[in-house]
């Protein structure tokens, strides 16, 4: 199977969809698994793939593995998943993010943003976000241009959290989330359902690097027919 760019694994795929089950409540802990040529079947992927998953899953703490009995769910308190502060989810739960790059350019910062960095300038990323294939919402980030000289799209993770780690050694370690509504921005390609001018939930993120800096802030709209905003409090 051909991947784009940037894509995780299809192993890691799978892992990160049954951890965004195992948060969404749609898998709870002590839940039998189906067996693993009926899930892998379901999945759409070959039973060797699956079971590097569920190894995964495993080595995480999230599952409790049988002999002779089958695969059980072990719910944790730290997943540590690549998307851990990734908030959206299909309304029934769950889903698999991944996201389609729009454009990335090197760009003076807007005053209309809050501050963050130390550069005049940021690489705006924007990208359309899907969960389990679904257009749920779009994105504009804006990262500090201090910390990189210039972004290449086909280098971009789909977890940008995951690019600037092994990339750039800048962790996201905070972030805070304001939620209000906007309306679409004309930029939105025609995919994305709500209509330019159309009011919908719109989520502006601030977020910390390690060193304590503001370094990145995000805007997204989000198309609440699909998808909505999680935080789970523990």
């Amino acid at each position: 199977m051909n991947q784009p760019a940037g894509s995780l694994p299809i192993y890691l795929q799978i892992t990160e969809l049954l951890i965004r089950d195992i948060a969404a409540g749609r898998l709870i802990d002590g839940e039998k698994l189906p067996p693993e040529r009926e899930m892998a079947e379901r999945l759409g992927i070959a039973i060797g793939t699956l079971r590097k998953s569920l190894a995964e899953l495993q080595v995480r703490g999230m599952l409790e593995r049988v002999q002779g009995s089958g695969n059980y769910i072990r719910a944790v308190s730290d997943p540590k998943s690549v998307y851990a502060m990734f908030r959206l989810e299909l309304l029934h739960g769950g889903g698999l993010p991944t996201a389609e790059v729009l454009s990335v350019e090197r760009l003076a910062k807007p005053e209309d943003l809050p501050d963050f960095g130390t550069s005049r300038d940021g690489h705006r990323i924007r990208r359309v976000r899907r969960l389990s294939g679904q257009v749920a919402a779009i994105e504009e980030i804006w990262l500090d241009g201090a910390y990189a000289e210039r972004i290449q799209p086909q280098d971009l993770s789909e977890s940008l959290y995951l690019y600037y780690r092994t990339q750039i050694g800048l962790w996201i370690v905070r972030a805070e989330d304001r939620i209000g509504l906007d309306v679409v921005p004309d930029w939105a390609p025609s995919l994305f359902q709500p209509a330019v001018g159309t009011p919908v939930v719109h989520i502006l993120r601030t977020s910390d690097a390690q060193d304590g800096k503001r370094a990145e802030v995000s805007r997204t709209w989000l198309d609440h027919a699909v998808a909505r905003y999680v935080s789970r409090l523990k």
